[in-house]
This record gives structure tokens, C-alpha cells and sequence, in this order.
């Protein structure tokens, strides 16, 4: 993570899949172990970020919720060890 903070990707007013596909994309080409904060309002978030997490073996960190906004935060996958 950065020292601002993990990268914010903005997926309010989309319905599934594309917050997830928001998300895939912009984890495309990032290190180990980087945090983005996903932003959705499509409840169908709650799944299918943790699916994809499971997916890919990124980890989910944490869910919120405000005023009708997901706050998703994730952390892409460690880097392979070996």
C-alpha cells in the first residue's frame, strides 16, 4: 500500500458484474500485496468482490457501508513464495 492510502476505484451507479470487472481491470499489473478500495452501490458487490478475491488469491479486508455506498477494500494477491 501505498502512503496515500489504497487506490480508489469508483464503480457507483453500475449493476454486477461490472464493479467486479472495475475491480479485475484495475488490479491488472499491480504488485504484491497492493490495496484498492472498491466503491459500489449494487448490493450483488457483497459476493462477487469476495468471490473474485477467492478467485484470483487476492484477500478481502473489510466491507462498509454509508449512505447506500459499499466501501470495498481488498488487497491484490502476495507475490508467490518458492
Amino acid at each position: 500500500m501505498s502512503a496515500r492510502g489504497p487506490i480508489l476505484v469508483d464503480a457507483r451507479g453500475h449493476r454486477c458484474p461490472v464493479p467486479s470487472l472495475k475491480l479485475r481491470r484495475a488490479m491488472e499489473g499491480l504488485g504484491p500485496a497492493v490495496q484498492l478500495t472498491l466503491l459500489a452501490t449494487d448490493g450483488m458487490a457483497r459476493i462477487d468482490v469476495p468471490w473474485l478475491m477467492t478467485e484470483i488469491g487476492g484477500r478481502m479486508i473489510g466491507i462498509e457501508e454509508a449512505d447506500g455506498v459499499l466501501s470495498l477494500t481488498v488487497e491484490t494477491p502476495a507475490a508467490p513464495t518458492g
